[in-house]
């Protein structure tokens, strides 16, 4: 056992020498990593008592953090240790005691190319005005896509680029762009006022972290309308329910309008996940991807969202992907498991019959079938 007391910043170092995404601090429990999407104790360190939580959280804290975190019992931010990594932090209180998670934001930004991305994402990036949504749950890698489109943004157009971030995780240097990011907390109260704020910077870009409430994705679906190309994310799901979700925030009376809206500035949905590659030794990103063409916009304007799926399905050509397409190709590809891709999907019997018709249930070689070409996520 390691004897106490020890730094956070020692901890944070092994999150970067052993490639970790995340380090969870908690009471009553050593530090644990998050490795390739695994949690794994570290059990050469003591398990932590809360006054020792406490001791190793708050001598990260600002006094005014201090006082932020005692009011709303909890608090995002990002630390950084200098030659190692930047992290974006949340700390919070759990039965009375301190706990924390630290996320990994790499130095770099990767291409994505590297990340295993579809082209399509640069070409969202190319838009020059409307709405684009990158969705999925916590940890899918929502935030590495959108600065990835950031950096293709910035550094192939001219653009005055401003992101809203709570925290800003990756830095964006000037490139063939200006980028100005705003952190809430200290440089803005909230998202919304933030945004409101951001219409009158003169931007080209907008990239609001996450939309979390009614006026912030009334601001946004105005700016995408009024000619900015806005990126943002929301946790949902898959496509078709993303555009209900936006549409269910809305009072009764407004929905229609909303609909029209969206029908009119939305330029494409992401819906992500990461998941473990058969080797075990990475995460790949799976993808659904919807780019709304007349009848996607009409499907939105009429309210019939259910439908869509079905579109998606039949349009792989021009780049859209359902799910179980991606994952079916992935598997096919054996880049993961079948067993990997049937924990995620939501249709498993369309998952199933995409393999059946591949005619392989259980793939043994890297060919692609004729039935899932055009399916690929590239790089994956």
């Amino acid at each position: 056992m390691t004897p106490q007391p020890f730094s956070i910043d020692t901890l944070l170092e092994r999150v970067a020498a052993e490639d970790a995404s995340d380090l969870h601090v908690t009471s009553g429990s050593p530090p644990l990593l998050r490795v390739r999407g695994q949690l794994e104790r570290l059990d050469e360190f003591e398990a932590l008592e809360p006054e020792a939580t406490r001791d190793l959280l708050y001598r990260i804290l600002s006094t005014e953090q201090q006082k932020r975190l005692e009011i709303d019992r909890q608090i995002d931010f990002s630390y950084s240790v200098p030659g190692v990594a930047r992290f974006r932090v949340n700390v919070y209180f759990q039965r009375d005691s301190l706990a924390a998670a630290f996320r990994l934001v790499p130095r770099l930004i990767k291409s994505a190319q590297e990340l295993g991305l579809p082209d399509v994402l640069l070409q969202l990036a190319r838009e020059p005005r409307g709405l684009v949504l990158v969705t999925g749950p916590t940890g899918s890698g929502k935030s590495t896509t959108l600065a990835t489109m950031i950096d293709s943004i910035n550094e192939n157009r001219s653009m005055h680029i401003v992101t809203i971030e709570d925290p800003i995780e990756f830095l964006h240097q000037h490139k063939a762009s200006v980028v100005n990011q705003r952190e809430i907390g200290a440089d803005a109260k909230g998202f919304a006022e933030a945004l409101r704020g951001a219409l009158r910077q003169d931007p080209d870009v907008i990239l609001v972290g996450e939309m979390r409430d009614l006026e912030t994705i009334s601001t946004a679906l105005t700016a995408a309308e009024t000619g900015h190309l806005v990126l943002a994310t929301l946790h949902t799901q898959s496509a078709p329910s993303t555009i209900d979700r936006v549409i269910d925030v809305f009072a009764a009376a407004q929905q229609g309008q909303v609909r029209m809206q969206l029908a009119a500035s939305l330029q494409g949905i992401v819906t992500q996940t990461l998941l473990p590659s058969a080797d075990g030794h990475r995460r790949v990103p799976a993808m659904e991807v919807l780019l709304p063409d007349d009848a996607v916009r009409n499907l939105i304007r009429q309210g019939k969202t259910e439908q869509i799926y079905s579109v998606m399905q039949t349009n792989t050509t021009r780049g859209m992907q359902t799910m179980e397409q991606c994952l079916a190709d992935l598997v096919v590809r054996r880049v993961i498991t079948r067993e990997t891709a049937l924990d995620v999907t939501s249709r498993r019997e369309e998952f199933e019959a995409l393999l059946a018709r591949s005619g392989v249930a259980q793939p043994t070689d890297d060919h692609l079938p004729e039935a899932l070409r055009g399916l690929r996520v590239a790089g994956a």
